[in-house]
């Protein structure tokens, strides 16, 4: 399994405990027209249902605690509409059915009106609360690929900005092939990185930069300026790994290191 199948494997479960947590709360304020439903519609022991399901004051606030990370970390531009539908809106002077949130139903809130005690907020009202919390949370779902796929890009490029830190260093230190040798390495998991954004197929294994070079002119991902320079490239990464007869300057080190740098910050 895959750290992606992974994330999403934990996020379905978390995902289910608050479809739960729902059922539970609706169990809490309307039992009579439950328990009708499920044994006149549904036509199911209400009964053993009603035992699969949490307590909502116990189970809740873990629930909270861990959507709440989620959210924060891939859909934060909700985070405060994900937190503001359970705290208490500071400011708040009366409690009405229309700002009544998940704390509000923790502590049992009930406001009542006039002489006749008539009651204009109460737990209920948070129903439609909780269930706006799920549909956010189920949200991140449609944004999850492409938040994972962000941040395993960010994750690459911290890498190989890495890697040619040390081939600057090396040919600093007149270890110029060797720094040509980690310019073909992250050279190759750029280009190989960018056959998969475009779903192109790789043929074959071990592929060297000249080969993703011409696959990716093929399918034409770049326009053929871009194609000759990573072929000069990838002649330079020759010269330095695999011509036995010439030493690379350090000049063409340098240019190799240089140019690589150019193609993982601008082609993708």
């Amino acid at each position: 399994m895959t750290a992606t199948d992974q994330i999403k494997t934990e996020l379905k479960k978390l995902a289910n405990q608050g479809v739960n947590l729902f059922n539970a709360m609706q169990v809490e304020q309307y039992p009579g027209n439950m328990e009708h439903h499920f044994t006149n519609v549904l036509k199911k022991d209400y009964q053993s249902f009603v035992k699969t399901l949490p307590v909502f004051s116990q189970a809740y606030q873990p629930w909270y605690s861990a959507a709440q990370s989620v959210v924060r970390q891939f859909l934060p531009g909700r985070i405060a509409d994900f937190t503001g539908l359970y705290e208490q809106p500071k400011g708040r002077k009366e409690v009405r059915a229309d700002n009544y949130v998940i704390e509000d139903y923790l502590k049992k809130v009930i406001v009542t009106a006039g002489f006749d005690k008539k009651i204009v907020a109460s737990p209920s009202d948070a129903i439609p609360v909780f269930q706006q919390q799920i549909n956010i949370l189920n949200s991140v779902f449609d944004s999850l690929d492409n938040v994972l796929f962000k941040m395993e890009q960010l994750l690459q490029a911290a890498l190989l900005d890495q890697e040619l830190l040390s081939a600057r260093q090396l040919a600093k230190n007149q270890f110029v092939r060797s720094a040509g040798a980690i310019c073909g390495i992250v050279l190759e998991n750029h280009l190989d990185q960018i056959c998969g954004v475009h779903q192109i197929k790789v043929p074959k294994k071990n592929l060297i930069i000249k080969d993703y070079n011409d696959l990716l002119k093929k399918h034409e991902i770049y326009p053929f300026e871009t194609w000759r320079y990573i072929q000069h490239l990838a002649d330079l990464w020759v010269l330095s790994c695999r011509n036995k007869k010439e030493i690379p300057t350090i000049e063409e080190a340098n240019a190799l290191i240089d140019g690589t740098e150019k193609i993982i910050k601008t082609v993708f």
